[in-house]
Order: C-alpha cells, then sequence, then structure tokens
C-alpha cells in the first residue's frame, strides 16, 4: 500500500469507514430530498406498444415525447403569476427567470421535433409539418390523442409526466438565480449537454466511490464489459477513504478505462459554503496525483449549487462546471430502480441528447443501468466517449 495513504492501525478502523460512509450517503438522501422533488415524474414503459428496435421506432416515440411535453407547456402559459406560485407551492418566483427558461425549452423542442420528423417517410406516427416556433405552438395546442389510437394506453399516463416534470423544471426556474441549479448556466464555459449531437448521451455518475466489492466497483466492471465508458464525479473524501482501504494502484484499476472528474471534498453546497475553493482545489490535487490518466477537469456542483461569480475561479483552476439535463432521481426514496431507468428513457425521447445522471452510491444502478443499454441497444443512439467530453 502507498505510504502517503496508508489506514489509521486504530480500533475498528474499516467498521470507522463503513459508518462514515453510511452517514454521508444518509446525509446525502435527506439533503437531496429537501433539494428535489418528493415524487419524481415516472413513466411506465410499458404502455408505450413498440420496442425501440430501430432508428425509426425511436423518433416516433420521439415525436411523441415532444408534442406531449410542448403540450404541457403551452397549457402552464395559461397561468398567471399568483396561479403558478400555488402550482409549485412556492411563496416568490421569478417570473423573468422562468419565462426565459420557457423560451429556452421550446426552442430546444423546435430543434429536437425538426430531428424526429427526419424519419416520417419511414414511419409517420405522431408527424405533423413544423417548420417553425408558430408551427409547432400550433401543433402542440391541438395535440391529443384519439381513444381508439395504437397509442391510447400510452396518452393519459405521459399526459400525467409531463405535467410532473414540467412542474419540477418550472420550479428551478421560478427560483433561479436565487437557488443555483441545474436548470441554467451561468456562463458559457458551463457545460450542460446540450453540447452533444443528436441521439450522444455522455453516462456519468456522482459521489463515489464507494467501499471496496461495492457499486463502484461492479459499475466500472459492467461498463468495461459492454466497452463503454462513463464520467464519474468523485467525493474527495471518499477517496480518500477508499484509498486508505487499498491502494493506489487498486484505485487505479478500479476507474481503468473510465474518466474521473470531481464533486468536491463531501457532498454539500458550493454555493453559500465559505470552503467551497478549497473543497475544489483539495479534490483536484488528489485526483490528479492518483488518477492522472483518467483526470476529467470537470466540477459537478453537488445539488447543481455554485457560486454565480465562480467563472474566473473555475477558469483559473483550469476546471468547468459539468451540469446535466437528464435527471434519473435515483437518489430518491420514492423511485425504484426500475423507474429511475424508464424515466430516463423517456427523457431521452424528449431531449434527444444530454448527459445523465445516476449516482453510484446507491446500488438502484445495478438494476437500470442494465435495462437502459438493452432497451436502446437497436435505437440508433451513440453513447459518448467520456474521453471526448466536451
Amino acid at each position: 500500500m502507498d505510504s502517503s495513504y496508508s489506514a489509521s492501525r486504530g480500533f475498528s478502523g474499516d467498521l470507522i469507514v463503513r459508518i462514515v460512509l453510511f452517514i454521508s450517503v444518509c446525509l446525502f438522501c435527506f439533503n437531496a430530498q429537501a433539494a428535489g422533488p418528493a415524487v419524481p415524474a415516472m413513466l411506465d414503459r410499458s404502455v408505450w406498444p413498440e420496442h425501440l428496435t430501430s432508428p425509426v421506432l425511436f423518433d416516433v416515440a420521439s415525436r411523441a415525447e415532444i408534442l406531449a411535453f410542448a403540450h404541457a407547456l403551452l397549457v402552464s402559459e395559461s397561468q398567471d403569476e399568483t396561479g403558478l406560485k400555488a402550482r409549485l407551492g412556492l411563496k416568490k418566483i421569478n417570473m423573468v427567470s422562468l419565462n426565459l427558461i420557457r423560451q429556452r425549452l421550446w426552442a430546444r423542442l423546435l430543434e429536437n421535433y425538426q430531428f424526429a420528423q427526419q424519419s416520417c417517410e419511414q414511419d409517420a406516427s405522431f408527424c405533423v409539418l413544423v417548420e417553425d416556433m408558430e408551427m409547432l405552438r400550433e401543433r402542440a395546442d391541438n395535440f391529443q390523442v384519439a381513444d381508439d389510437s395504437f397509442y391510447a394506453a400510452w396518452a393519459v399516463p405521459s399526459r400525467a409526466f409531463h405535467e410532473r416534470y414540467l412542474n419540477e423544471l418550472l420550479r428551478m426556474a421560478a427560483l433561479f438565480p436565487l437557488v443555483s441549479s441545474e436548470i441554467e448556466r451561468y456562463n458559457s464555459d458551463e457545460l450542460t449537454g446540450d453540447e452533444l449531437n443528436d441521439r450522444a448521451f455522455l453516462l456519468t455518475f456522482d459521489s463515489g466511490p464507494t467501499v471496496v466489492g461495492g457499486t463502484t466497483d461492479w459499475l466500472t466492471e459492467y461498463l468495461r464489459q459492454q466497452k463503454l465508458n462513463a464520467a464519474f464525479f468523485v467525493l474527495g473524501k471518499n477517496m480518500q477513504m477508499r484509498l486508505e482501504k487499498s491502494s493506489v494502484p487498486e484505485v487505479q484499476g478500479l476507474y481503468k478505462q473510465q474518466c474521473v472528474g470531481l464533486q468536491g471534498w463531501e457532498y454539500r453546497s458550493h454555493s453559500q459554503w465559505s470552503d467551497w475553493q478549497n473543497s475544489v482545489q483539495r479534490s483536484a490535487v488528489l485526483l490528479q496525483q492518483v488518477l492522472p490518466d483518467n483526470y476529467l477537469p470537470l466540477f459537478r456542483p453537488p445539488y447543481g449549487h455554485r457560486r454565480a461569480d465562480s467563472a474566473e475561479y473555475f477558469r483559473a483552476q483550469g476546471l468547468k462546471v459539468s451540469l446535466w439535463n437528464i435527471d434519473s432521481q435515483d437518489w430518491n426514496r420514492n423511485i425504484s430502480a426500475q423507474q429511475a431507468s424508464e424515466r430516463v428513457l423517456t427523457l431521452m425521447l424528449l431531449w434527444r441528447r444530454g448527459v445523465i445522471v445516476f449516482h453510484d452510491i446507491h446500488n438502484k444502478v445495478e438494476t437500470a443501468l442494465p435495462w437502459l443499454i438493452a432497451n436502446t441497444a437497436q435505437s440508433g443512439l451513440r453513447w459518448q466517449d467520456c474521453h471526448d467530453y466536451p
């Protein structure tokens, strides 16, 4: 074992490490639940009558989800500020921010639908002519699925999903920039997943590593078996504890062929924490020392929280903030592994490209990821190589 990372030989050292990790996970869950939705949007994909066995069928399902979400977004615009406060459960909302986010969502929906409609000659399901924003809004206004449609079983659950998911987005938008999140960038240096091409998705995993033999070990081996890689955003404290119970070569083997970025020294908001810069620097130094071949100069802010004035600091450190646009919500106790994977697939169909976030400190990913890989294997999407991101 490398002497720089040797564990103390005190009483029940292994037990202490496991207790600290358990407490960290509990605190993570408690804080995340406070920050995120109590019950996230979920959709049982079995109500969709077709498997995504071709790029064309991916586009059919994509067009359906885009139009369903566009309809929900359009309906939300009929509510005034008082109605939106009641809808989102907030006493104060930033209408300027909320409206700007809605404009950005519309722009993304238009772009996505125009990609998705390129296969309409092969399958005309959910194909309507959309050439500009006015036409998209008109199609959204008129969108409905007939009771005798082949897709009728999907219509009502999908409507509920998109209304709930839109609430998640609008709530973050209404609080931004007072409460930072993944909903919007503070500056052009920050990454959101919009940088990727159509049908390209980056897998990311937060808040590891786990103890030896835990989910991180299973996950990295599974990815190698599938000839895939991902970006792991690790906590410095967890990495230090892992090193104390193993060695530098073992950790290097753990992350073989993967990319490793940082999430700070511990999982807490980096927007109000006075020691946030030290948290970032300490983690970056450790990772560059231990994993120089895997190191990705990206910072994933816990909860998406970071300071609005942090751009110059991150530039000076050679780092970029890495956000996400597809949240599995796998940390949430109210969502199962299967529901998390189905939520991710639905959002992949809606957004058509982006950064997916799971957490390797939770074992739900051991069920969710294989299902997701299997159910998209023939859909024509591309898993982004983490070494080429951004």
